[in-house]
């Protein structure tokens, strides 16, 4: 899986859970963004803005 921002590939641990979040936009639609993306761009808004 890759970030949504940055492409970069998103780390998995045990039973598939990833090392990011997921992040729903104004339409309901889920978008995966790793913990460094999350760092930079601590509000939710300023995250969807790059997408």
């Amino acid at each position: 899986m890759k970030c949504e921002i940055c492409g970069n590939k998103v780390g998995e641990i045990f039973l598939k859970k990833v090392l990011g979040a997921y992040i729903k936009d104004d339409k309901g639609k889920k978008h995966l963004i790793c913990s460094k993306c999350q760092k930079q761009n601590p509000s939710k808004k300023d995250q969807l803005k790059n997408i």
